[in-house]
């Protein structure tokens, strides 16, 4: 393979299975067909970075995980500023989709031939030719130019007699803002439009720019309320990666440990949020409790139930002792008789199959073409885990299986879920029995400037992975963070074409979105030309009503 991509230009190994090639604009479209249809490989995600101040081109780059060979491949162009123009993948490979618009919304580099190059994140009265990633906009220069054009447009409003005060798309007491638009007829949906980004925190930005090396593993594990800390591992990793640190064994037994055991109660969580929205409130409040044994396990090795703040680059703030692997080890025994006794009774009740199976399917290939991740790919037949097949912390030492269901549906995404969570308990409890002995810490850490890492971690919805590219005084010069749901929420939109309208809720659950709990969506009857805003909660009674 590395003799094939040297045709196309550059390669560079930056540390162990990760290799970066850059080609020339007129190449990448090719070299990016062949990496994810022809060799098999998967595309994961494209970062755009600002390298002007360092050879005075901006520059994007296209990650490529290729499992059966278990190597990363990230293709990069340089591109010219004066131009900032680029043929887009997105023809080839629609999961590029959001990933080049993002880059156009920060950077203003233009795909050419990309089928909607509409802004994405940035809202619609962003002022124009102001990309807030470029080196050359300040966080400063943002806030005033931003409180500038607010306060211009209060002083016109006070001239009108009313104005609209638009509430939405979702309400403050709510938890997450999100927009799902349902087109029917009757009860069957026709097409799904999503909207997203209501509130983009900046965090890139403000890590470049503010915080030091060790300060972002805090805001990295705040990416995700439910399950930040693989984010801070993958963070970590490319930094580590970068820097060729050796982080001890000991120390990545630990990650490990906690990692699975936010898979695990993730896990719990997701299954007790799909029982809810299909009205078994009883599966709902039984999972969650046998949740909370597992918090209760992360809050005695970590001190926290939620945002551990455990890791620093080179490995681990805080050891685990005798005591505290033999609870946990006696927990893991009543965790895992209770779920699979509970689990077992849901997942066989004919009100749950007839609800979620052959119900939003997803089928192979078109996964593919998405570039979906984690559960939702393993269940529509992908054999991937980067766990396995891009093994990381301490995954090399332990033995685990890989759940792949065919059907594509989303009992099989419940499957997935059902198996992983006692997979996860089987590593957990080979983990904390061999963990090795030794320093949690690298003895020696230097970071050099300018050097480029790749981060990879399995969350509980598929695979992380964060780019970083290592600055001057302790700074991160980029640093890009990508969560599977960006890769997932996607395919929701094939997945309730031509389904019931009551079962828009477990379908959209079913990959398990990081927008928290989905709470509102708005149904179009496109004949009457009608829209109504209902709560998911609402529309998932409808069916057993």
């Amino acid at each position: 393979m590395l003799d094939l991509l040297s045709k196309y230009g550059k390669i560079e190994k930056v540390h162990e299975n990760t290799y970066f090639v850059e080609v020339s604009a007129d190449k990448v479209r090719e070299i990016s067909e062949i990496l994810h249809w022809k060799l098999g490989g998967r595309f994961s995600v494209t970062v755009g970075s600002d390298e002007r101040p360092i050879n005075g081109y901006f520059r994007v780059y296209h990650v490529f995980l290729m499992d059966e060979q278990k190597l990363s491949i990230i293709v990069h162009v340089k591109i010219n500023p004066a131009i900032p123009k680029l043929p887009s993948i997105t023809p080839i490979i629609p999961g590029a989709n959001w990933h080049e618009r993002e880059v156009h919304d920060f950077f203003g580099i233009v795909f050419e031939d990309h089928p909607n190059l509409e802004r994405l994140i940035l809202p619609y009265d962003w002022p124009e030719k102001v990309y807030p990633l470029r080196k050359d906009v300040s966080i400063r220069e943002l806030r005033n130019k931003l409180l500038k054009e607010e306060n211009e447009g209060v002083e016109k409003r006070e001239a009108e007699e009313k104005y609209v005060v638009p509430i939405g798309p979702y309400h403050p007491a709510l938890h997450e803002p999100e927009y799902f638009e349902l087109y029917v007829e009757g009860e069957k949906i026709v097409d799904a439009k999503y909207r997203g980004f209501h509130v983009h925190r900046g965090i890139e930005k403000v890590a470049e720019e503010r915080l030091t090396i060790n300060q972002i593993p805090f805001i990295a594990e705040r990416i995700c309320g439910i399950c930040g800390y693989t984010h801070n591992v993958a963070y970590c990793q490319a930094v580590e990666n970068a820097a060729g640190i050796d982080v001890p064994l000991r120390a990545k037994y630990i990650r490990s440990i906690l990692l699975e055991i936010e898979r695990v109660h993730s896990h719990l969580l997701w299954f007790g949020v799909l029982f809810h929205f299909l009205g078994f409130d009883t599966g709902f409040m039984m999972t969650w409790l046998i949740r909370e044994k597992i918090m209760d396990l992360a809050e005695v090795l970590t001190g926290n139930r939620k945002n551990y703040g455990l890791n620093l680059i080179g490995g681990v703030r805080r050891d685990i002792n005798f005591e505290k692997i033999e609870f946990s080890l006696k927990t893991l025994d009543y965790v895992e008789t209770k779920a699979r006794r509970i689990l077992d009774k849901m997942l066989k009740l004919k009100e749950v199959i007839s609800r979620t199976k052959n119900i939003g399917l997803l089928y192979r290939n078109e996964a593919k073409k998405l570039s979906v991740v984690g559960p939702v790919a393993r269940a529509s037949g992908i054999d991937t885990d980067v766990r396995k097949y891009h093994p990381y912390a301490a995954y090399s030492e332990v033995e685990f299986k890989v759940p792949v269901y065919d059907e594509g549906d989303v009992y099989s995404r419940a499957l997935v879920r059902y198996d992983e969570i006692f997979e996860s308990i089987n590593m957990l409890r080979q983990l904390l029995k061999n963990i090795p002995k030794g320093n949690i810490m690298a003895d020696e850490i230097k970071i050099s400037e300018y050097k480029k890492g790749l981060g990879l971690t399995e969350a509980p919805r598929g695979e992380n992975a964060h780019l970083v590219i290592t600055g001057r005084d302790n700074k991160i010069y980029r640093w890009k963070p990508r969560a599977p749901s960006y890769n997932n929420i996607p395919s929701t939109l094939v997945m309730l074409k031509g389904e019931n309208l009551a079962d828009a809720p477990a379908i959209i659950a079913s990959i398990d979105p990081c927008f928290s709990c989905t709470d509102h969506l708005v149904i179009v009857d496109i004949k009457g030309n009608i829209k109504r805003r209902i709560r998911l909660k609402e529309l998932a009674r409808r069916r057993h009503c």
